[in-house]
């Protein structure tokens, strides 16, 4: 059976269950409309550590260990870790997996990284490379700041167009064995760049993206947006929804019925001022891992697009005066095989 369809996408020949999915997060994510979806809501935004930094690996490690526990299953089971976050090196992956002592891909796509671990994760399953596959991804809103933008002591104001980097780790155990939801198929996005520089206004770097690889996705499996209950994409807020369907329906699809954010269902900007939406590696690895798979359990939704959404900017790129190249990536999950 030839799995590859069209240019860039995969329909699995045996789709994978999502077994378990877990989700931790910050206060602040906490305080929002879907605090009742997330495993662990911490009150201290250190996690009991000295940095931002070490913070996030232990958010990483607990929704790891998490996710293995949920999947009534063991560390020694798990036959590879797929991880990723936005720090220097993937440092945040490397110190919150380390102690977990399993084979491990350290992965970067920005914020799109849980839907590159996702995709990796399935095709080791289906391909008999792997029969459990740990996927995760973390970021924090303090170590993204001191990284890619201003000191927070610095108090610098945040313009509208602005997102939120959220605080927390999702994580999946994918197997062969197990029950919907399923992955069954996904669409790997292509790097691109419409030349924005402005590192406050992600949406709008990262919105072609999205589009590029959504239509990709339909192109490739022969569907219309009707087909799915539910397109989710990762961190585009408010801003980068509105161009994502202007430049969908450029392109001949309508998604403005069945559309939804992670960036945009994680907070309520009214109260709690965070602009144009969330972000960061833990904006859509925590929203899908706590909101959407709890809707897929129920089956209140049956058939889901997943398309986090990244900007491939770093520190020395920035400060260089280059263009914010983006990336996105497809994950198809069903509650049918």
């Amino acid at each position: 059976m030839n799995k590859h369809l069209g240019g860039q996408s995969i329909k699995f020949a045996e789709p994978v269950s999502i077994v378990s999915a877990a989700s931790v997060v910050g206060s602040k994510e906490g305080e929002g409309p879907l605090s009742r979806y997330f495993d662990v809501i911490l009150s201290d935004i250190l996690a009991g550590k000295k940095s931002w930094e070490k913070a996030e690996s232990e958010i990483l490690r607990q929704s790891l260990e998490l996710a293995v526990k949920k999947a009534d299953t063991e560390l020694d089971k798990i036959d590879y870790i797929i991880t990723g976050d936005l720090l220097n090196q993937n440092t945040g992956s490397t110190y919150g997996a380390m102690d977990l002592q399993r084979p491990m891909f350290a992965v970067f796509g920005a914020c799109s990284t849980i839907g590159e671990a996702l995709s990796l994760g399935a095709v080791f399953v289906d391909g008999g490379f792997a029969h459990t596959v740990l996927a995760g991804a973390s970021s924090h809103f303090c170590a993204a700041e001191k990284q890619f933008r201003f000191p927070l002591e610095l108090g610098t104001q945040r313009p509208p167009s602005s997102t939120w980097t959220v605080t927390g780790a999702g994580s999946f155990v994918l197997s062969k064995d197990g029950e919907a939801p399923f992955i069954t198929g996904v669409t790997t996005g292509k790097i691109v760049d419409m030349g924005v520089k402005d590192q406050n206004n992600m949406g709008a770097a990262m919105a072609p993206a999205a589009a590029d690889v959504i239509a990709a996705h339909f192109r490739d499996f022969k569907r219309t947006p009707g087909y799915y209950d539910c397109i989710i994409t990762g961190d585009l807020g408010t801003v980068g929804k509105e161009l994502l369907i202007k430049l969908l329906d450029a392109e001949g699809f309508d998604i403005s019925k069945n559309h939804t954010d992670c960036g945009i269902e994680i907070f309520n900007p009214e109260i709690q001022d965070t602009h144009a939406g969330g972000s960061g590696c833990a904006c859509s690895a925590v929203t899908f891992a706590g909101y959407f798979y709890s809707k897929l359990k129920k089956r209140e939704i049956n058939r889901v697009l997943f398309v986090p959404t990244g900007a491939l900017l770093s520190p020395v790129s920035f400060m260089q005066g280059e263009n914010i190249p983006s990336i996105a990536h497809a994950v198809v999950a069903e509650n049918k095989r």
